[in-house]
This record gives structure tokens, sequence and C-alpha cells, in this order.
């Protein structure tokens, strides 16, 4: 069958790809490693150190996952050639649209799982916490804060990832004025650093009588959850710690006791909220955590920026600063300034659609870690 013999050549094309991606996961690493950690797992007080023995769990779970898509990879292969030989020899009509779906899919997780071994940064394999900040536009810019939060917490939700609220802070009017929460999931940093920067909007507001349209901007923070021990020193004196009443959605603890901690860091500026553990002392010790994060990422900036002989610059949360536009009046078109990649489709990236721009951002760093290493 012609049709058949054209997927058996694209997918024959796949085929070093897919070794590639393969041979970049170190697959016989991550095997000998799971066999450690499901021995270690064994030991009788290996549940003594619970924080220690959970990081270890997960890092097996993980490294399973990784090895069992992998080695999907290659079962996909083999049984989409053997499907195409039978399809061929039977004169079946039904297999090549069964071929053509599960080739799609293939190709969809061979592109994934290619950019997955592109995140080589020391703590893409994190947990994300990302802080979302209206700017300039009032209400607008609070109803888009809330637009942003359902945007990654679709995103989320459609990798399996979970979300975790940590500070919440409703608008004045309507939506929300700020929000911080932790996206739980591998990578999930890796894939979401590229979020970081200002997001502007472009809209005819439904707050505004006359129908005007209203450009809005709203920015996102994006730093990992760092569990390990960082190698920062908090001199006491250069922070302030409050103490305030829980807000927002929460358990039961929430508007009843003061147990949300905002940690203001004086030579920097730095200011961290946590509100959402079960206590006072848990929201100050995750509060620290952050502020320590977000020191070190500082620290990593500039050493980054003083090697490449440049000034890091902070930008307002206003226009021009944008690493992104989302214009949904007078027609629909969202664009990211860095990579130039668009789609006309706003109502799908507004609904967690975001692949294909985090795909670009990797893609682009991929690129230019390439340039440097050949020059």
């Amino acid at each position: 069958m012609i049709e058949l013999d054209q997927m058996k050549q694209e997918l024959s094309q796949y085929e070093t790809p897919m070794h590639e991606v393969r041979d970049s996961l170190d697959l016989d690493y991550k095997k000998q490693r799971i066999e450690e950690l499901q021995r270690e797992s064994e030991a009788p007080d290996f549940w003594s150190d619970a924080d220690k023995a959970n990081q270890k769990m997960k890092q097996l779970k993980d490294l399973q996952t990784i090895v069992s898509e992998a080695d999907g990879l290659l079962s996909s292969y083999n049984d989409m050639m053997d499907m195409i030989e039978m399809g061929n020899e039977e004169e079946d009509e039904t297999v090549p649209e069964i071929v053509r779906e599960e080739l799609d899919a293939f190709a969809a997780k061979i592109e994934e799982m290619r950019l997955a071994t592109l995140m080589t940064g020391e703590y893409d394999d994190c947990n994300a916490i990302i802080s979302l900040n209206a700017g300039a536009g009032g209400t607008e810019s609070c109803d888009f804060v809330s637009m942003l939060y359902r945007m990654y917490t679709r995103w989320a939700e459609r990798k399996g990832f979970t979300i975790d609220v940590m500070n919440y802070v409703d608008g004045d009017e309507a939506g929300i004025k700020s929000v911080d929460f932790q996206v739980n999931g591998t990578n999930a940093y890796g894939y979401l650093k590229s979020e970081r920067g200002v997001h502007r909007l472009v809209r005819i507001s439904p707050f505004n009588a006359q129908g005007k349209r209203q450009t809005s901007f709203v920015s996102c923070d994006v730093m990992p959850d760092i569990e390990k021990d960082i190698d920062i020193v908090i001199n006491p004196d250069d922070i302030r710690i409050d103490t305030y009443r829980s807000s927002g959605a929460g358990g039961q603890h929430i508007n009843k006791t003061s147990s949300a901690i905002r940690i203001t860091h004086f030579p920097t500026g730095i200011v961290v909220t946590c509100q959402n553990e079960r206590s006072q002392f848990q929201n100050k010790d995750k509060a620290m955590q952050m502020l320590k994060a977000k020191l070190y990422m500082k620290r990593m900036e500039e050493e980054e920026a003083k090697l490449a002989g440049i000034r890091g610059e902070v930008k307002d949360i206003a226009w021009g600063s944008q690493i992104r536009s989302y214009v949904l009046q007078p027609y629909t078109l969202v664009k990211d300034t860095r990579t130039q990649e668009e789609t006309s489709n706003a109502a799908g990236v507004l609904n967690g659609d975001l692949d294909r721009f985090i795909n670009a951002y990797l893609k682009m760093q991929a690129n230019q870690a390439e340039r440097r290493e050949d020059q």
C-alpha cells in the first residue's frame, strides 16, 4: 500500500533522532541509579529521616519515568514498523489510520523528550515558584494577573503537575493584585524559566465604560524551589520579618491565626511571603528558603552579566519591557519578543497551550550555547 510505504519512510526518518535522544539521556547510568535507590529504600532505617527518604523516592520515581518513556519510544517504533509490514501483507485498509495516529503521537513524544535533554541547568529539574504582580493598568492589570494565573494552572494540569498557592492578594475591585504559587513536577523550573519577565495584554477592557482598547502589564518572576542548603548567608540585621493574618483560599487555619510570614531583605529590596503552610514556623522556614533562592539567583545573574561584560537591567512593569504580548483586539495574536514565536490562537494560549513558546525559548537557549562553544 502506497500510503503505508510513505509512512514507513517518514517513520524511518525518526530512527536517528530517537537514538540520539536515548543516548543523551544516558539510560545505562539511570538504570544503575534506579537499582541503587531501590536497594537503599529496602534498608530498615531508610525512613528514619523522612525528608531525605522522600527526596530519594522522588528521584527514584523521576528516573523510572524517564527510563520508561525512553524504552516506550523504542517499543512504539518497532510496533509501528511491524504494523506497517502486516498492513502491507494483509492489505488491511484500517491500518494506515491507526499508524498515522500513533506516528503523530510518536513524533510529539520525541520532540518533548528532546527538549527535556536540553535542560542541563543546575536547577532545571526543580519545582518552580512563580510570582505574578500587577503593573501599569490598574484593575485591568489585576484581571490580567488572574488570566495568567489560570493559564499557568491549566498548563500545569496538562503536564500532570500540581499547584500550591503560597500567597494570594485580591485586587481592589477585581482580579488578583499578586499571587505566589509553586508548580510541582519534574523539570518544572526548566520549562517555566522561559516565562520570567513582563507580559503585556491589549484588549477592549470590560472595566472601561467607553469600551476603549487598553494595555496592561504583569510581571512574572520564576525561580527554582531549591530544597538543598544553599551557600547564602543572611545577616539577621538585614531582614525584617512580619507576621500577618493569612488571606485568600486555603485550609481551616486561613483567616484565623496570624501565621503568614513576610520577609523583607533591606540590601536588595527583595520581599518574600508565604501563608500556605500549617504553622507560622513552617511559613517562616519556607519564606527563608525562598529568600535564599532569590538571593542565589540574583548572585548568579550578576556573575553571568559580569562575565558577559554587560550590566543587569531591571525593567519597569510597563510599556517597552515586555517579553510577550497578548493582543485580543483589534486582532488576535500572541507573540514572544525574544524568539519571535507567535500564534493567532490567543484563546488557546490563555487556556494553557504554552508549549510552543516554551519550546522555542529552550531551542533558542540551546543554539546560543552552541554558538558560545564555537567561539
